[in-house]
Formats: structure tokens, C-alpha cells, sequence
């Protein structure tokens, strides 16, 4: 105790004045804050009365549907347009909002919103939520997040409002407009629908206007904004270089929209598009190849669906979207690094190199061991569900369902081959998981697990080499 004339006051030590919650590292308070946004709307969906129309949910279910819309993913256990009432979309498409833009980019927004500077610790928070490489600073990044989101999600529900009115009415098709395209622009693919996009096959316009929100939910922030500075460059003259993270994104976009586009038409043709106008079956088949990449809206019947088309799925799926993006999976840059690591390494070549660059050898060897990881999870992900699910079937094959339903979970993609209403506890806590993963990331999630270690960084033990092959 210290006293100072007629005031006495008490000194804590220097090091009990630092918050508990001032310690945590970024990684864990961005997983922390989705976990506590899952259980939020969990209990939201549980508690809040008149979200569901009939039947409430049983806190598994809540806890599935809740884990679903914050990580985009879209996986129903039940299906929202008849099981929840208005208020419970609603209630819904929120989840989905928050879970797209990151809560720690709301927060961020609203500390700028105030007009108050950003601490350091605050800065790193949202730079880590939206990386960029362009000269912003954090309060920067996070109101053009916002400002692209709203955006693109005005534009979509404009347009499909215009589309649905004809059969949905003036008043009727407000909604359906308004959640699709937020649910399109997150990649969530939650529908007011209960056949999802079916029922939309030969409406051309409708699933173009659901492929450019999904393309430009997936391509990422940065790309976003470099593409913006590029234009304003051109209108002032001036030169503007894309970044090579941003051309790495566009054209492996564009690559695997194509990649997944012919053989999917192909093999679909005479299956679940036979039925179809050509054009339709061209239109439809881009969809299939766009939707894969996280977005989880579907305009064919996955169960109808081909083993070959199916498998071409899943592989779209593992890959996803871009950092920075609403999307999920092991993202496009992980997957063109190791393209180009295996094509440098085929030539000759020590460094990785690509358009006159050249790539750090850290960042190839993390893409490697991001992509076995991932592997490994989606393995064993597959597994236990496979172990849980032989109920499914009544000679209990049910490996390429369960193949699908976890690599759909795991990426954040939504799509299902119709088991997802159908499994046990065990295997919805399974998904739940899944979902979750994917969707914070698994660098993200191992840098939270990791305890920070004091001490020389730059020490190693001594080099022995293993032989390989």
C-alpha cells in the first residue's frame, strides 16, 4: 500500500495488470470468437421461440445447423424452408452474415465505426482475419470488406428479385431474393428452397446470377481490391502491378472452373441433364463445376449422380475457394504452390519460380504440409463416419457417401448425396467437427494450439538425410 497525503490507493504488481483475455494470441481469440458464435446461435436456435414452425430442435440439431450457417457450409439436418419460420431464416441468414465476414471483422468495423484508432493488438487481429499486401491499414481492410459484401449481396438480390417476381410475385420474392444472395455471396448454400436450385434447371439467368456470387465470394478481398486499384490506375493513367498472390488466384479460378466444367457435362449428359435443352445442359454443368467450390447449391440430385461425376466433385471440393474469401477448403493458392513446386522440381530447378518470381521456400513446404494435413483429416473424417453410418444402408456399403458427406463438411461446401437428415449422433458431432475445422482453418487452429515458446528460434539439431522413393 502507497500513500500519497490523504489519499491511499493499491498497487497491483506490473504483471497481474494485463487481462486474461490480453494474453490470448490471435489464433486463438479467431477461434474462440466462431466457437462462441456457434454456441450462440446453438442456443439461439434452441431457446429463441418462433424460429422453428413446428417441432423445436434438439440441441444436436441446433448445435449441426448453428456450426453450419457460421461456417458456411450448408449442410441441413433438417430443412430450413419448412422447418423454420421467417423469424428463424432470418435468424439464420444472420449466422450465415456473421460466419462469412468473420466476427472479428464486425468487431474491427465497429471500433473504426466509433472513430477510435486501433491498437496494435487490434491491427494484427484483423490483418490476420484479412491479409493484404496492399498498403491499408486494418480499419481500411475491414470497411472494404464490409462495403464489397454489401455490395455484391445488394447487386445479387436486386437481380434475382427481378427474375422471381414473374412466378414469386412483387411481395413473395423479396425474401427468397435477399437470403440467396447473401447465402451465394458467403458460399453457404442454405436455400429457402427445399429442392435447393432444382427446380431452376432451365432458368439460365437465375444459376448465372448464383455462379458470379459464388465466384466473387471465393476470390478473396485482396484480389478484390487490387482488381478495384487496377481500374482506378487505368482511369489515372498510372501503372499498377497485380500482386502475384492475386494472379495466382484468378487464373487457378478460372483453370479449375473449366477443369471441373467439361468433364462434369460430360459425364452428366445422359444422366441427370438428359432431360435438358443443350444449352441448359452446358448451363447446368457450369453450375455443378462453380457450386463445388464451396458454395453447396445444387441444381441435379447428387444421389442420382455419377461415381465419375461425383469423384470430380470431390476433388473441386478439397480445393475451395481463395484466402481472405468467404470460402473454404485447402484454398487455390495452396494447390497452384504445389503445381508449380512439382513442375519446378521436374525441370531442374532448386527455387520455385512462376511469372519471373520466385516463391519462398517456407511458403511451398507450408502449402505441402497444409495439403497432407488436410489429406489426413478428410481420412479420418471419412473413416469414423463410415463406422458410424453402415446403418444407411442395409449391406452397410456406404463408403462413397460418407467419402462425400465429409469432404463436403470438411471443405465447407454443403452438398450431400442425401445422408446428411439421416445420421446418427455420432456422425452429426462428426460433421460438426469437420465444419469447424475447415472452416477456421488448420494452420489457424494448430498456431492456437501452440504455446508460445521462449528461447533461441534459430536452433537446430544437426542434418542427417533420409532417403526417399
Amino acid at each position: 500500500m502507497i500513500r500519497r497525503g490523504a489519499r491511499t490507493r493499491w498497487e497491483l504488481p506490473q504483471g497481474n495488470r494485463l487481462a486474461i483475455w490480453q494474453k490470448i494470441t490471435p489464433p486463438q481469440l479467431f477461434v474462440a470468437s466462431f466457437a462462441l458464435l456457434v454456441l450462440a446461435g446453438a442456443a439461439g436456435l434452441k431457446l429463441i421461440p418462433g424460429l422453428c414452425a413446428g417441432d423445436s430442435f434438439t440441441w444436436v440439431d441446433a448445435i449441426f445447423m448453428s456450426t453450419s450457417a457460421v461456417c458456411v457450409t450448408g449442410l441441413a439436418v433438417v430443412d430450413p424452408a419448412t422447418f423454420l419460420s421467417f423469424q428463424g431464416q432470418v435468424f439464420l441468414l444472420l449466422l450465415i452474415q456473421l460466419g462469412g465476414l468473420g466476427i472479428l471483422t464486425f468487431t474491427s468495423l465497429i471500433i473504426t465505426a466509433l472513430g477510435k484508432r486501433l491498437s496494435l493488438r487490434e491491427e494484427s487481429l484483423c490483418i490476420f482475419t484479412a491479409d493484404t499486401n496492399l498498403h491499408l491499414t486494418a480499419g481500411q481492410v475491414t470497411m472494404n470488406i464490409v462495403r464489397y459484401t454489401l455490395i455484391f449481396e445488394l447487386i445479387g438480390a436486386i437481380l434475382l428479385y427481378g427474375f422471381w417476381v414473374p412466378t414469386l410475385g412483387w411481395q413473395g420474392a423479396v425474401w427468397p431474393a435477399i437470403f440467396h444472395s447473401v447465402s451465394a455471396f458467403c458460399n453457404a448454400g442454405f436455400s429457402t428452397f427445399s429442392d435447393s436450385l432444382i427446380g431452376f434447371q432451365q432458368a439460365p439467368m437465375v444459376l448465372l446470377t448464383f455462379m458470379s456470387l459464388i465466384v466473387m465470394g471465393g476470390l478473396g478481398f485482396l484480389t478484390h481490391e487490387e482488381l478495384l486499384q487496377i481500374f482506378r490506375s487505368r482511369r489515372a493513367k498510372r501503372a499498377y502491378r497485380l500482386s502475384l498472390q492475386s494472379r495466382i488466384v484468378i487464373t487457378t479460378t478460372i483453370a479449375l472452373i473449366v477443369v471441373g466444367w467439361i468433364p462434369l457435362t460430360f459425364l452428366e449428359w445422359d444422366r441427370t441433364l438428359s432431360d435438358l435443352p443443350v444449352h441448359h445442359k452446358l448451363v447446368n454443368g457450369l453450375m455443378m463445376s462453380v457450386t463445388s467450390r464451396t458454395a453447396g447449391f445444387n441444381s441435379i440430385d447428387y444421389a442420382k449422380a455419377g461415381d465419375s461425376s461425383n469423384l470430380v466433385t470431390m476433388l473441386l471440393m478439397a480445393v475451395g475457394g481463395s484466402p481472405g474469401s468467404t470460402a473454404g477448403g485447402i484454398k487455390t493458392t495452396t494447390v497452384a504452390l504445389i503445381v508449380i513446386l512439382a513442375w519446378s522440381r521436374l525441370r531442374g530447378q532448386e527455387a520455385t519460380t512462376v511469372w519471373y518470381r520466385t516463391i519462398p521456400e517456407e511458403t511451398s513446404a507450408r502449402a505441402v504440409g497444409l495439403f497432407t494435413i488436410a489429406a489426413a483429416v478428410s481420412l479420418v473424417g471419412i473413416l469414423l463416419l463410415t463406422m458410424s453410418e453402415g446403418h444407411l444402408k442395409p449391406d452397410g456399403s456406404v463408403l462413397t457417401e460418407c467419402m462425400f458427406e465429409a469432404i463436403s463438411a470438411f471443405n465447407t461446401v454443403g452438398l450431400s448425396m442425401g445422408i446428411t437428415g439421416k445420421l446418427s449422433v455420432v456422425g452429426k458431432w462428426i460433421t460438426i467437427l469437420l465444419m469447424f475445422f475447415g472452416r477456421v482453418g488448420l494452420l489457424t487452429l494448430a498456431a492456437a494450439l501452440t504455446i508460445p515458446r521462449t528461447g533461441a528460434k534459430d536452433f537446430r539439431y544437426a542434418y542427417e538425410d533420409v532417403v526417399v522413393g
